[in-house]
């Protein structure tokens, strides 16, 4: 399943060590001592709102970034740590949903077993890649590496049909790198010419470790950069990939195969074990026209070096300690984060991702109840109506498609806290003291579940994160907003917060949210989650305009040193920011002027409840980042630093203005405002 929006970032969230960063835990939740009160909110907001916590945090050794998210997460960490380690414990009184998490996690945790085994769990599935003898018998090699581990070569799944919703299909797509993006291997500036020599030392050091000479070892890192450097060329930019048209090429299956007789992809159905199917989605055409000169153009010798190089990679944080410090170096280069993680938490981590929705039961029980699931659903529905109020008011928009838009926004599906329905475990084995083992048959488990979904109606009761994420999503194909229990807690949600911090913390991501399925995006599919143009002609027009000035707007401003954001890159994430904080604010004051004793629109620490409702935004928002952290940002993510996260949406509102008194001139009130929502 592919989700259309995060709110935070594409990859995993790291989770960090609560004992490490005393200076980051004064202020989990919102206080006024964050305020800078010495600077002018209508000068520079962000600064304001942050500026103490700015002064007294450090990020934590063992993180590349410190913002609410992560802070969040290590709150949840303590939890699930608690959880796993009782469940760890080898009692017959278990429940089998105690001894699978905790059997999977003490393995993990048994560094010494982990060590003795060295490379032998790994070296039967090594040994599969050396002993093809044809580019035809590579496939199967790599079928079986994608059912297990990563994606060399391209990526293979199910996801619902562009254009039948309702029905999941298959899906081939570019893949098969490395680095975080293309822009890794084809930009010859000095930061990327450094990563790809952190790349080919690492590839170097790892096969040197799995058994190869310093000179075959670094031969094979060589092979590998030349040929993803191929994969890159041929890859489309992430920019154009946010527009779904430009992913959207239905094929048949004979098609798709004659189109790279390469790639022997009738072979790859089978070895995968897919059902059968007529048809299937091909997102990038070129990648696999180009790609299939390639398999060409390569030796068999150099397509299983790259093959397995892939495997190692995938394996190599839960191999002995020498691959792990290899990859943790390799990931210092990318993010300077500057300590590994104590291994509890990347062990918690791993069970979360390999066994979410088991874990995620104990969580709940915890952390999360009915009274929890009905607040929020009555803050859901308490910002529909205000996203529905924005909609009927735009100027712009003809009533033709603010009809469309209605049904759409009524269409949405709302998912709070955890599942109706768990995920069943049952037929995955996990076996005490066998952490790889256990990882590879959760990959292939997981890799199973999912291709089984082809040819099959769409399970819209199906979550994409687990309960415990700091995280939240729309997706365009289901139509629906998710927001797991792992987030809704101080500083997104707090209680004991007046609703005014709390409407501008959780309550603008839940506008966020909504807003996603309007963007750039969003907007191109339909209420049942088609990719179908509901919009007249001339307000597609309009809509085009309005979110270029968004695009223009935070191409200007600065991320790290000279390098500006990519706004086109970061356009769906930006006018979600920026609808999502204009109708929880609308929310607010209906809150305030429905509420018949007064008490909403009170003063509390002196501030305004609008007041309070951006200071609670600017919260939210507060980061801090590490300078390699901040470029790959800009590279790969979608989302704005949390400064013009901040910044960049209170210099468009009036309302801000308004509410701190901001004059025409000042930073924060700009000349040329943006709007779309």
């Amino acid at each position: 399943m592919r989700l259309c929006s995060l709110l935070l970032i594409c990859f995993v969230l790291t989770l960090a060590c609560l004992a490490q960063s005393t200076p980051a835990k004064t202020a989990a939740g919102f206080s006024i001592d964050n305020i800078d009160k010495t600077l002018d909110p209508c000068v520079d907001f962000y600064q304001y709102a942050c500026g103490n916590w700015l002064k007294r945090t450090e990020i934590p050794p063992d993180q590349s970034a410190w913002v609410s998210f992560i802070e969040l997460d290590e709150r949840n960490l303590v939890t699930l740590h608690d959880i796993l380690e009782k469940a760890s414990v080898n009692d017959p009184g278990r429940t089998p949903i105690e001894a699978k998490i905790g059997d999977f996690y003490s393995s993990c945790m048994d560094e010494k077993g982990v060590e003795a085994k060295g490379l032998g769990s790994l070296q039967p599935e090594l040994d599969r890649i050396s002993a093809v003898n044809d580019k035809a018998n590579l496939i199967d090699a790599i079928a079986r590496v994608h059912l297990i581990g990563p994606n060399p070569l391209f990526n293979f799944y199910s996801s619902p049909d562009l254009h039948n919703a309702d029905q999941v299909i298959a899906y081939i797509d570019q893949g098969g790198l490395s680095l975080p993006d293309r822009d890794y291997y084809i930009k010859d500036d000095a930061r990327m010419t450094e990563m790809r020599k952190h790349l080919a030392e690492y590839v170097t050091q790892t096969f040197t470790l799995a058994g190869q000479s310093s000179t075959q070892a670094a031969e094979s890192a060589q092979t590998v950069l030349r040929i993803e450097t191929a994969l890159a060329k041929a890859s489309m930019d992430r920019t154009l990939r946010r527009d779904p048209k430009t992913r959207d090429h239905k094929m048949t299956r004979d098609a798709a195969i004659a189109l790279a007789p390469g790639f022997y992809l009738d072979r790859y159905f089978a070895a995968e074990g897919t059902p059968g199917f007529g048809e299937l989605n091909v997102s990038n055409p070129d990648f696999f026209k180009q790609v299939n000169g390639l398999l060409d153009s390569e030796s068999l010798d150099s397509l299983k070096t790259y093959v397995s190089w892939h495997l190692l990679r995938g394996a190599a944080p839960w191999l002995s300690q020498s691959f792990v410090e290899a990859n943790f170096k390799m990931r210092q280069a990318l993010t300077g984060q500057k300590e590994i993680q104590a291994r509890w938490k990347r062990c918690v981590e791993l069970t979360d991702g390999s066994l979410g929705e088991a874990l995620g039961q104990k969580y709940v029980e915890l952390t999360f109840g009915p009274d929890g699931k009905q607040r929020m659903l009555k803050m859901v529905d308490a910002l529909e109506t205000s996203l529905d109020e924005d909609i009927r008011s735009l100027p712009w928009m003809t009533d033709e498609t603010k009809k469309q838009a209605k049904l759409k926004l009524q269409a949405i599906r709302n998912k709070i806290g955890y599942p109706d329905v768990w995920r069943e475990y049952s037929s995955l084995t996990v076996v005490r003291g066998d952490l790889l083992g256990n990882f590879l048959r959760a990959n292939e488990f997981e890799s199973k579940r999912q291709i089984a979904k082809i040819g099959k109606p769409l399970d819209r009761k199906e979550w994409g994160m687990t309960p415990p994420t700091v995280n939240a999503y729309y997706s365009g194909s289901y139509n629906e907003i998710v927001f797991p229990a792992g987030i809704l807690q101080p500083p997104f949600f707090d209680k004991k917060m007046d609703d005014a911090v709390n409407f501008g913390g959780i309550g603008l991501v839940i506008g966020h949210e909504l807003t996603h399925g309007f963007d750039d995006q969003g907007r191109k599919f339909d209420p049942q989650g088609n990719l179908r143009d509901w919009w007249t002609a001339e307000d597609g027009k309009e809509f085009e305009q309005r979110v270029s000035c968004v695009a223009d707007e935070y191409s200007n401003f600065v991320a790290v040193d000279d390098l500006k954001l990519n706004g086109r890159l970061t356009l769906g994430e930006n006018t979600a920011d920026n609808g999502g904080a204009r109708i929880a604010l609308r929310a607010l004051e209906h809150m305030i002027a429905d509420d018949k004793t007064g008490k909403e629109g009170q003063k509390i620490d002196g501030y305004t409840p609008e007041q309070r409702f951006f200071l609670g935004f600017g919260r939210v928002w507060c980061e801090k980042r590490l300078p390699e952290s901040a470029r790959m940002q800009v590279t790969t993510n979608p989302h704005s630093p949390g400064r013009w996260r901040v910044n960049g949406v209170v210099q468009n509102m009036p309302e801000f203005q308004q509410a701190w008194g901001c004059k025409a001139g000042q930073p924060m009130v700009s000349a040329n405002a943006c709007r779309v929502w």
